[in-house]
């Protein structure tokens, strides 16, 4: 009995089914291969530049390797036509990297049509739905899915299965300052750290509070409390300026820049005053006397 292929029977029939696949490879139209699982020698795959991701752990890249290695490449990669022996990846380049490094010379891959923003697009879905992404890629995949793909928000929600609450959240995650972004890129904080950051105005204050949470190690739930707190602050009623108060106001703004804190310069006067330079850990301090070199 001929038998049959394992493609449409479900992950479990993959990995039951030790037979090798077909080598198919050849230089058909790609229009009729598009349903086909061919064979394409690896030498022949180019990376997408359209690839929103730039970084790939390397202990999972090593994992994956050694299970193509036992195991074989269970879900072929997708990859447009340019030539008889050029194509270009749309989709699957950690599973690309890992064959490369488990030493295969070929790889199963389907083969599709595609022009430039198409490519783009189906790259940047196809990323945003890996588990493994953090906020910052998600948030950037976003971005260039609005900007370079000419699409709304409702649309982008529709293409990425997300209400437009929740894209628009990841969207602001871009407005933080670069340090922040950073840490939540890192895993130093969490989403939930940088929705309450987002909230405060104040850049100086947004970086106060980041350097105590990675001080502190500060909950979610305490860092809204000091988001609120930091807020009733700056909304309550300012005191009567003296004669030179918004030169000071200015000089507070500039030096709480220059110093990455929430600097506060009083005068009663206008004459004479006080300056201080709040910090949270050695570390900060120490960051702080670099700036003064001390």
């Amino acid at each position: 009995m001929k038998k049959r292929n394992a493609l449409g029977r479900g992950l479990g029939a993959l990995l039951d089914d030790s037979s090798p696949i077909e080598n198919r490879f050849d230089s058909r139209d790609p229009k009729e291969s598009v349903s086909s699982i061919n064979e394409i020698p690896l030498d022949y795959i180019e990376v997408n530049p359209f690839q929103p991701r730039s970084h790939f752990d390397e202990r999972a890249l090593q994992e994956l390797a050694d299970s193509i290695k036992m195991q074989g490449i269970i879900q072929p990669i997708t990859v447009r036509k340019l030539s008889d022996k050029q194509y270009q990846l749309i989709s699957g380049e950690r599973r690309l990297q890992a064959s490369k490094m488990a030493g295969l010379t070929a790889i199963p891959a389907y083969i599709r049509t595609a022009d430039d923003q198409q490519m783009l697009e189906m790259a940047l879905i196809e990323n945003i739905q890996r588990e493994n992404l953090n906020a910052i890629e998600v948030a950037l995949s976003y971005q260039r899915l609005l900007s370079e793909c000419d699409l709304k928000q409702e649309e982008l929600g529709d293409r990425v299965g997300k209400d437009r609450s929740t894209v628009n959240n990841y969207l602001r995650l871009l407005k933080l300052p670069p340090d922040i972004q950073a840490g939540l890129r890192d895993k130093k904080i969490s989403m939930g750290h940088a929705r309450a950051l987002i909230t405060i105005d104040d850049v100086s204050l947004q970086l106060e509070i980041f350097r105590q949470i990675l001080a502190k190690d500060l909950s979610v739930r305490k860092v809204e409390a000091l988001v609120r707190e930091g807020n009733k602050e700056k909304k309550a009623p300012a005191q009567p300026p003296a004669e030179n108060g918004k030169e000071i106001a200015k000089l507070q703004g500039r030096l709480s820049s220059h110093f990455g804190s929430r600097v506060q310069v009083k005068s009663s006067d206008g004459k004479k005053g006080e300056i201080k330079i709040p910090f949270v850990s050695i570390d900060d301090l120490n960051r702080i006397l670099d700036i003064l070199d001390m």
